[in-house]
């Protein structure tokens, strides 16, 4: 009889994964004879569950929507990816959507195996979601073993050795390099996965791409936690608004700092406070003719001393534009 259980969840399992399954594929899943699906199936039916099965050689068997939702059956890595979901949405500005995902996630979460509880707690204590961007996401695809091995060492405060990838300027993969750090926290941003951790070879802070990491064995090397030199996000966001540039600026803006941060996405550069009426926005593109045009789509005043390549074209671009206003105003 357990064995017969065993089987019909697992069975009911295959069907929920896939809109349609032909009848000698659940047999050969379930290292069964088709007979066997067959009364497997009525047994489904006769617990309520509505199997549809279609007959002839395309023939096979489907799970149709029903009167009432079935119970789901999730494996260990499908549990780990739905609960990270949902709380992404709870943390999320997503109107109407966050109060909703957290009732669905504390559902979930009262029926998962403790292991897999233990998983997910791990990851919701060590993940932040930044404020959405106003840029489209640009996904990464990161195993749920990564992030789960990530995410244990971080609540266990135990350094974690991985291979990691870079990239040169060109955009080729240079070969993985070992690194050995300790782990703070979890970032997730515009569908990519970072980690921020103190890198032990480099005696720094650091922030890493899950999708490059492939973690090594754990270690089960405890160690001290340090203070965060920032919050785990803004390092993140600094370290994605520097990636890849050409060209740098550091511009003083006649406003406050807040006022900026409204106008600008986090991953365009970083804004310092000068003080209550001023601020530095750190910055950046692949020419000085692209910051020259940003700045001054702000709508604020603003002063730039250096880099002088900078200077002389916001300077080409002013004598343009006067030129322009005095023609039109002959």
């Amino acid at each position: 009889m357990l064995e017969t259980s065993a089987r019909l969840f697992r069975l009911l399992s295959l069907l929920q994964s896939k809109p349609h399954w032909p009848g000698a594929e659940l047999a050969q899943r379930l290292n069964v004879s088709t007979r066997t699906v067959r009364n497997d199936i009525e047994c489904l039916r006769r617990l309520g569950y509505p199997v549809d099965a279609r007959h002839g050689s395309a023939g096979g068997y489907r799970l149709s929507a029903g009167a009432n939702m079935p119970p789901l059956l999730f494996d260990d890595d499908e549990a780990v990816a739905t609960t990270i979901a949902l709380a992404t949405v709870g943390t999320s500005q997503m109107a109407g959507m966050g109060e909703s995902a957290q009732r669905a996630l504390a559902k979930l979460e009262q029926v998962i195996p403790s292991h897999v509880r233990a998983k997910v707690a791990a990851l919701r204590t060590a993940t932040q979601v930044p404020v959405p961007s106003t840029r489209g996401a640009d996904p990464a695809i990161v195993d749920a073993e990564t992030l789960t091995a990530v995410a244990m060492a971080i609540q266990e405060h135990e350094w974690l050795r991985f291979d990691y990838v870079r990239f040169s300027a060109n955009g080729s993969a240079e070969e993985p390099a070992s690194r050995r750090v300790e782990p703070y926290r979890l970032v997730s941003w515009r569908g990519r996965w970072y980690l921020v951790a103190f890198d032990l070879e480099r005696d720094d802070w650091r922030t890493f791409r899950l999708d490059r990491m492939q973690p090594r064995a754990r270690t089960f090397r405890p160690f001290p936690p340090r203070e965060l030199p920032a919050d785990a996000s803004t390092l993140v966001l600094r370290g994605v608004a520097g990636a890849g540039w050409r060209v740098h600026a550091r511009i003083v803006v006649h406003a406050p700092a807040k006022e900026v941060l409204s106008r600008i996405d986090p991953t365009v550069g970083v804004v310092e406070v000068l003080d209550e009426h001023t601020s530095a926005l750190a910055t950046g593109a692949d020419g000085y003719e692209t910051i020259a045009v940003y700045i001054g789509m702000l709508g604020l005043d603003f002063t730039v001393k250096d880099p002088p390549e900078l200077v002389a074209h916001i300077d080409l671009l002013a004598g343009r534009y006067r030129a322009a206003v005095e023609a039109a105003t002959r």
